[in-house]
Order: C-alpha cells, then structure tokens, then sequence
C-alpha cells in the first residue's frame, strides 16, 4: 500500500500537465479510432493501418477514455500509472517470495517506481511499461510454480496470461529482455532447488503464453495480410539499420535510476558486496539477471534509452541490497571508502533540494511574470526544510530516515513544480489551435481537413479527428471549398503545387500548438488554407 500511495501522490495529481508528446498522441489518436471507428482488432492511426504494436495498452487507454472523456489527457495516461502501482508492488511481493525481509522489499519497491526512466516512460506513454510489467506478473508465477509441492494451476494461469499479455503489449521485446535472462539466471543461481520436471512443465507453459500473445498478430496477418507484410517487414529492418549503436552504448544502465546512481553502481561491485549482503544467493541471482539483460539488449543493434527499461526491475533489486545494508551497518562504518560515496549521493539529493528552492524563488522574483499559488511558497519552504533535515540525517548516519526524506522530497517537488509549469503554460503567448480556427472560420468540427503531403501525430491529436493525406491538389474532386493543413518548413508547400492555380485562396490560418518556452518543436506548426476552386 505505501508504494501504491507514493506512485498515486507522485504521478496523478499534475498527470495533464505535461503536453501530449509525439508517442503520446499516436497511441491517443489509435485508442480514439478505436472508439470513433470500431477499429478493436485491426487497429489504425489517421485513418491507416497501425500495426507496429500490438493493441492490449491501446484497449486499456481506450477503455480508460471511455469513462474519463477521449479529450481527458488525464483518464488517457492513467493506465499506464495503474502499471507502475503494480510494478511497484509486483517487486515488493517477487521480494518477499525471494525469502527477503519486509523492510527490505519494501525499499526493493520504491527504488523500482521512483527510478528515472519508470516515471519518464509514463509520460511519453510507449507501451515499455505494460510489456514489462506483465512480463514481472509471470516472473512472480513462475518463482511460484518453481516453489510450490503440487501443480498449482493458479499460477500456471497467471505465467501464461503474463506472458500473454505482454506480447500483446510489445510484441516478444520483454520476453526476451526480462523474461529469458530471468530464466537464465535462476536456473544458475538456484538449480540445486528446481527440477529437471518443473522446467519441462514450464516450457509448455511459455509456449501457451507465447501462443496466446501471438494470436492477435496471427489474426492480423489473416485478415489484412498485405499491409502486416510490409509492416513487419519495416519493422525487423529497423532493428539491424535504425539507430544502430556500439554493443557498449548500455553500458551506463545504471544512470537510468537516476536518483539511485551511485547506490546502484555500488550494488553491483560483487567483490565488495558479497560479505555485507544479508542473503547472497538472492543477491547473486540479482546481480547476475541485471547483467544477462544488458548483454542480450546489446546484442540487438538498434539501441535507445527506453529500451534499458527493463534492467531497471532487477536492478532495482539489487540495489536495495546495498540500501538495506547501508541502513544496518552505516552507523558502525568508519573507513571513508565507504562512507565518502553515501555522503556524496544522499549529500547531493539534500543540497538539490535546497537548491531546487532557491532556485524557484529567483524564479518567482525575477524571470517568471506571473502570481503562483500561496501554497506554491508553502512547498518551496518545505523542500528546503526537507533538504537540510535530509543532510542533518546524513550527517547523524540515519539512512533510514534520509531514504524516508528523499521520497517526501520527491513528493514536494512535484507540488511546487506542478502548478508553476500551469501557471507558466496560462502566461505564455496566445494558442493558436484548431479551435481558434474552426470559430474564426466559422465552421464546424466536422468539417473534413486534410493535409498536404505530411502531417504529425501531434496534430492529428489536437484537431480530434483524422486529417486525410493527400499527395497532390488534384485529388481534391468533391466540392467546391477545401480546407488544407500544410506543415511549416516542409521541402514543398501547397503555393509551390502546380495545381495551385485552379483554386483561390486567401492568408492561411496559423496554427502553433508549442507554448512559448516549453520545448518548441517545428512538426507543431503549421498553416490551414481555405481552397476555393476558380470558376
């Protein structure tokens, strides 16, 4: 319950704050296609077939956009938060079963959902954290099925609904990067407890999962076999030839914990850990799942950032090893060697905090034309207790209460960042959307608009509804009056089109749907021209 309410207080106050990112909007506009137009199984984004990732997210943000309204950025991301409370507890439990302690899964969780990348990946909503999380789901079925005396079909079912479902949220991605160095490692590290019959039992298991995760892509292939041909064939070129980078590009995983950097780089010096671990064998079995993950996601040439989510789980894990000793030892340590990095990672937390205060003040007095909340100076002066109360901790060798503080910390951050960001997005320049245009037009919603020759998912997602692509102005056959997006800074504009000159047109309709000072990007801008075709 304490990481769920941590993820809830962290995540879900200001969860519509944050603009609508480029992944965002084209998972939005499939969920809202999926509402709009019935397009469940064969889904579709503007209109065109979008088969690169399987529907199961898609169906959840869509069921969400049924009950909160499909404009409610709010109701569209909370699926994926709901993931991160399962994360969170699915570690702590997965702990616990691992014979760790109560305190220690507990600090197993939290490290997990306040890890960098696990908040980031919500809010540029990429499908990482369903796949992951249910591949964690049939990772805590199959330590089940290892552990039990007897068939246990309770958790035979959720290993296979597990895997299942992650497939059908990123195809075999986290089947391969969490599931398979997870087999790998427990059956090293913990063979002398596991049969030669329970892993035969558990190979069909997999493979009822595996089946179930694929039917969809099955059922895809059947009924619209040209477009998934060309799809898929897209897409596996992308893994040899698309952001291809060196084998040793992950080799800085552990930054992606962020606040957790240096305690998650000590947690995995073997040498040093492996005589202070208060159980080695779960410790091994850790340290070695979070290196086979980074080794089998090096092999694959195409490499992002995102893609290192998954060695954040048993990373975080691992971690907590080192925490939990630092929590029962650090009192007694006396060589600097230890003690300097715990100073310097906790000590930095503590004076970011005071920092971060100072700094929203200057900001408040001197660059920031606009009031703020009274309970915005109420957060700033608490952020700074905390960071001070964080570095008298430190300084009394209380981890404890430093971990207790960090996560208090992080929760004030939220509170006196969040409504400055609302405030600053209500100061900025005047929005020039599409409702601007459809009043000053005067026309309706429904009114179609297509785009010529490009468009971006970002504005698909702010008109409410598809924007046609046309190659060229002569496609335009039926009626009379046509309205037109065309992208800023595109190689070819509409007044270049050698059609151009069968329609009049006036000064087109300016559309910037960046606010000012908040990550500026060129594919949210554009014109709307009103074509009427010459007599």
């Amino acid at each position: 319950m304490t990481i769920i309410l941590l993820v809830a207080v962290l995540l879900l106050p200001f969860l519509d704050v944050i603009e609508v990112t480029i992944m965002e909007a084209r998972n939005f506009i499939t969920a809202r296609e999926m509402l709009t137009d019935g397009h469940w199984i064969l889904t579709t984004m503007n209109g065109e077939a979008r088969y690169q990732k399987p529907p199961l997210p898609t169906w959840l943000t869509a069921l969400s956009a049924m009950v909160f309204g499909i404009k409610s950025v709010w109701g569209l991301r909370l699926p994926a938060v709901l993931m991160v409370m399962l994360l969170g507890s699915l570690l702590y439990t997965l702990s616990r079963k691992l014979t760790l302690d109560k305190s220690h899964s507990l600090y197993n969780g939290l490290i997990g959902v306040t890890s960098l990348y696990v908040i980031l990946i919500v809010l540029e909503a990429p499908w990482d954290i369903y796949a992951h999380t249910f591949t964690l789901v049939a990772i805590y079925g199959i330590v089940r099925v290892f552990s039990a005396t007897e068939t246990s079909w309770r958790y035979i079912l959720l290993v296979i609904v597990g895997i299942g479902c992650s497939v059908l949220s990123k195809g075999p991605v986290s089947v391969y990067g969490l599931l398979l160095p997870f087999l790998i490692a427990y059956g090293i590290i913990f063979r002398k407890s596991t049969t030669s019959k329970k892993w035969i039992q558990l190979s069909g298991i997999l493979v009822l999962g595996l089946a179930l995760g694929f039917s969809w892509y099955l059922y895809v292939r059947y009924a619209d076999p040209e477009t998934f041909a060309a799809i898929t064939a897209k897409e596996t070129g992308n893994w040899t030839s698309y952001n291809v980078r060196p084998f040793y590009y992950y080799w800085s995983f552990f930054t992606q914990s962020g606040l957790w950097t240096i305690p998650a780089f000590i947690g995995l010096l073997y040498p040093y850990l492996k005589t202070r671990v208060s159980n080695l064998k779960v410790y091994q079995f850790t340290l070695l799942w979070t290196l086979l993950v980074v080794v089998l996601l090096s092999v694959i040439p195409e490499k992002k950032s995102r893609y290192l989510m998954p060695v954040l789980i048993p990373l975080a894990m691992n971690t907590g090893f080192y925490i939990e000793y630092l929590i029962r030892r650090f009192k007694a340590l006396t060589n600097k060697r230890e003690t300097l990095p715990v100073y310097v990672a906790f000590g930095l937390i503590g004076l970011a905090f005071v920092g971060v205060s100072v700094f929203a003040i200057y900001l408040l007095f001197t660059e920031t034309p606009i009031e703020p909340p009274v309970v915005t100076y109420v957060f700033i002066g608490l952020l700074s207790v905390i960071g001070i109360l964080l570095l008298k901790k430190l300084y009394q060798k209380s981890i404890e209460g430093v971990i207790l503080l960090l996560m208090s910390g992080l929760m004030i951050v939220v509170y006196t960042l969040g409504p400055l960001h609302i405030k600053n997005k209500e100061a900025s320049k005047d929005h020039f959307d599409f409702d601007g245009f459809f009043k000053g037009v005067g026309i309706e919603h429904t009114t179609p608009i297509y785009a010529y020759k490009n468009t971006s998912p970002e504005m698909v997602w702010a008109r409410g509804d598809k924007i046609p692509v046309i190659e060229e102005l002569s496609e335009l056959k039926e009626g009379d009056t046509f309205y037109i997006f065309d992208c800023q800074g595109c190689e070819e504009g509409i007044e270049d089109s050698e059609y151009i000159s069968k329609f009049k047109y006036d000064a087109p309709y300016f559309i910037d749907l960046n606010y000012e000072g908040l990550d500026y990007k060129d594919r949210k801008v554009g014109y709307i021209y009103k074509l009427i075709k010459r007599e």
